[in-house]
């Protein structure tokens, strides 16, 4: 036998096996799912032609590569690389199955959303050979589902913004869903509702009868549709409600089974606001027509009445019916058609106007006085004009009555001054000559006179000082509590005024036996005011602490400066150790003719005007007066406060009273005065002093005298028979004008007459001064050579 050699055995499954993986391929590149198979390593054995279109790798190029090269897998959502599931099949020997949310990502970077999953591979021996990984794109399908989620979510949205509760039942009435708006409003939970009965939620509040027939009975008989179906209902933790109810039956999509959508809105407030407009519309016609006034609505529009109370209509004396339809003019509310129309007109562009006495002709025959305010409004979206019309009759008869009395109290007013004025001046003129003699007496009193005649004289000469005052007073509070004083406010230093205030009530204090106090402020106390005036006012306060202080007391004027809240200020303090002011008189005690003491034994005397007078004086310097006591017999002490000005540096001291002098020899001075007793001893005064005098008692010959004479100085009385002070003043004035009479004549005005017009009529008729009787001669000396000393 001949050795053929070595040869290859045949194994007779090997043909089958070949045809097994052939028939495998053919199968695999048939499917419509991507396929990739791998050897024990991972590597790229096969790739159908639906895995070369969706990773971008044809057969030739993927084989051999590592799979997790042509098989690039991401997370959808967080970007992360995903494990490859067909090396997880080849590790764990395990079928690994569907994964979601992956994105493969193409060769060229395509990304798709696929299903992917993989098992292992085994030969007839069951041992791993490799791995099958089938996946699809699922794109297409995820969109949809997308859209299928955003729509879903959509739905859910406008139901959790609803503001009304809205449920979802199923055909036995149980509750699917329910909206946020339905949790709140019951405060219920969704594990409370969800899946459960609606009849049987919380404890059985939602089994209403009314509801069950609704979704029972009305229901399914009414189209499958109720809108507005009203329940009220006492519901647990809300008290008593009425709701409306909106339902629908609709079909599921996808198994088509029932379901019902319920929306509840709660209209209880609104129900509630109805009814209190409906309550409101009863009050309001209740007041419509009870109203004490004539109310008329018009159309805006037209001008005609569309509603009016029943006042109006017994106004004009119509029914309520007849004035519907009218014009205001058709119903005697104004003269013609023209003036109602221009009314109307104004009313209408202004959309306000107001007629006062306006007269209304009523069917009656009568004439009725109102008063028209009319406006225009919004009502119901339209535009009405509402007209209020009051019967003023009593009141315009009243404000007549009123307006009567007031000019009545005004010529009573006038009366009472001019009377004043009269008796002032009748009360002067005597003092002037009196105080003259005075004056005269004490001029020729020789030393070691007769002591009782000297008392007399003083007596005499203290008496007129105090009558002077009172009559001066008199009128003065009538000028100051009717307004018609003027201050003349320059820098004042209140040290100057407490000084000379000291020297005016020195007669006074020496008579009492009081010790009277200064104590200025160190640098000058300035303030805004009228020195005049405000040494008025501490002439009063001082007199009055001297009138009631028991003879030898103790008087103290202080002057102080002081801040408050940063505003400076500056006071004058007046103490005594006199009786003091009752408890009940200190709030009346600047009244006016207020006094401490009413009885007969007043011995204090004065008409209880000075602290009056003082206090308005205070107040029109813009400051205050104030006045303490701890009672009777414990003293007083009044306190003015005034704003305070800063320290005065460039004022000089104030000017004395009795700082004018210059030589009187040769002036000539002429005196006309119808008191013959005022002109003697005024007369004798001025001789005394080495003036050249010349008499006359009535306006003519003073007039004459003036002419032919020459005189420097005249001073002249305001009362004069024939011819009045003024008129003479005027004539003198109108000649020196024409350069007859040789020099300018100095007028003064010498009179009993001091009000502020008797002061403007002076200065009117050219009169260079004015001074009231009684006055000092030093005064009068001072105005007749005020001129001089200036030149």
């Amino acid at each position: 036998m001949t050795d053929a050699g070595p040869h290859r055995r045949t194994d007779p499954a090997e043909p089958v096996a070949a045809d097994s993986a052939a028939w495998l391929k053919v199968t695999l590149a048939s499917i419509g799912d991507g396929v990739i198979t791998t050897d024990t390593q991972g590597r790229v054995t096969f790739l159908n032609s639906v895995a070369e279109t969706l990773t971008g790798w044809t057969q030739g190029q993927a084989a051999g590569q590592l799979l997790t090269e042509v098989f690039h897998i991401v997370n959808q959502d967080t970007r992360a690389e995903v494990e490859n599931p067909a090396l997880r099949a080849l590790r764990e020997g395990i079928i690994v199955g569907l994964a979601n949310h992956t994105i493969l990502i193409a060769r060229d970077g395509t990304e798709r959303n696929i299903d992917d999953s993989a098992a292992p591979i085994r030969n007839g021996g069951g041992t791993v050979a490799g791995s099958v990984l089938v996946f699809r794109d699922i794109t297409e399908r995820y969109r949809q589902e997308l859209l299928v989620r955003q729509e879903r979510e959509y739905a859910q949205n406008i139901l959790a913004t609803l503001r009304h509760p809205f449920l979802v039942l199923d055909r036995d009435m149980r509750v699917v869903s329910a909206n946020r708006s339905f949790y709140e409003c019951f405060a219920v939970r969704p594990e409370q509702t969800e899946g459960r009965l609606l009849f049987e939620l919380g404890n059985r509040q939602w089994d209403i009868p009314r509801l069950r027939e609704l979704l029972e009975q009305i229901l399914p008989a009414n189209d499958h549709t109720v809108e507005d179906f009203e329940v009220e209902h006492e519901f647990e933790g809300l008290g008593r409600r009425v709701m409306t109810l909106n339902a629908r039956r609709v079909r599921k999509p996808g198994n088509h089974s029932q379901l019902v959508l319920l929306v509840i809105e709660d209209i209880t407030v609104r129900r509630d606001a109805e009814q209190a407009l409906r309550d409101s519309e009863v009050r309001y016609r209740r007041l419509f027509q009870s109203a004490k006034d004539g109310i008329l609505i018009l159309d805006a529009d037209t001008g005609r009445i569309t509603d009016a109370n029943a006042f109006m209509a017994g106004l004009v004396g119509l029914d309520a019916s007849e004035l519907l339809g009218k014009e205001l003019h058709e119903i005697g509310l104004f003269a013609d058609i023209d003036a109602s129309k221009k009314a109307f007109r104004t009313l209408q562009e202004k959309g306000y106007v107001r007629y006062e006495h306006l007269p209304v002709q009523n069917r009656r025959g009568g004439t009725v006085e109102v008063e028209v305010v009319a406006n225009v409004y919004h009502e119901d979206h339209n535009l009405v004009a509402q007209c209020n019309i009051r019967d003023i009759s009593q009141r315009v008869r009243m404000e007549k009555k009123i307006l009567e009395q007031a000019e009545q109290l005004s010529a009573e007013s006038r009366r009472k001054d001019e009377f004043l004025a009269m008796l002032s001046h009748e009360l002067r003129n005597p003092l002037a000559p009196i105080r003259s003699a005075v004056h005269i007496l004490k001029l020729h009193e020789a030393q070691g006179a007769d002591p009782l005649q000297k008392q007399a004289r003083e007596i005499i000469e203290r008496q007129t000082s105090n009558l002077t005052k009172i009559v001066g007073d008199l009128l003065e509070v009538s000028r100051v509590m009717s307004g018609r004083i003027r201050l003349e406010a320059t820098p004042v230093d209140l040290n100057e005024i407490i000084r000379h205030a000291a020297e005016t009530v020195k007669p006074l204090i020496s008579q009492r036996g009081h010790i009277l106090s200064l104590r200025p402020h160190d640098g000058g106390l300035w303030v805004s005011g009228d020195a005049t005036r405000l040494e008025q006012v501490l002439v009063n306060l001082v007199t009055n602490a001297a009138k009631y202080t028991p003879d030898g007391g103790k008087i103290e004027v202080t002057c102080e400066r002081r801040s408050d809240r940063g505003i400076e200020l500056a006071q004058v303090r007046v103490r005594d150790n006199g009786e003091g002011i009752p408890a009940d008189l200190l709030p009346r005690l600047f009244d006016l003719f207020s006094q401490a003491d009413h009885s007969l034994a007043r011995s204090a005397g004065g008409l209880g005007i000075g602290l009056a007078l003082a206090h308005r004086l205070v107040e029109l310097h813009g400051g205050t007066i104030h006045a303490a006591s701890d009672g009777p017999g414990k003293g007083s002490e009044f306190t003015l406060t005034l704003p305070a000005m800063a320290v005065h540096a460039a004022a000089g001291p104030m000017k004395d009273a009795g700082a004018a002098s210059a030589h009187p020899g040769g002036v000539r001075v002429l005196v006309v005065d119808d008191n013959i007793d005022h002109v003697s001893m005024l007369a004798a005064r001025l001789r005394h002093a080495g003036y050249l005098v010349n008499t006359a008692y009535n306006g003519l010959d003073g007039l004459a005298i003036a002419q032919a004479w020459n005189p420097d100085i005249v001073l002249l009385d305001i009362g004069l028979p024939g011819l009045s002070g003024y008129e003479v003043a005027r004539r003198l004035r109108a000649e020196s004008s024409l350069g007859i009479g040789g020099s300018r004549i100095r007028l003064i005005g010498l009179t009993g007459y001091g009000r502020e017009e008797d002061k403007e009529l002076a200065r009117q008729a050219g009169f260079d001064a004015h001074l009231v009787k009684p006055v000092e001669f030093e005064d009068v000396e001072q105005a007749m050579l005020a001129d001089r000393v200036r030149s």
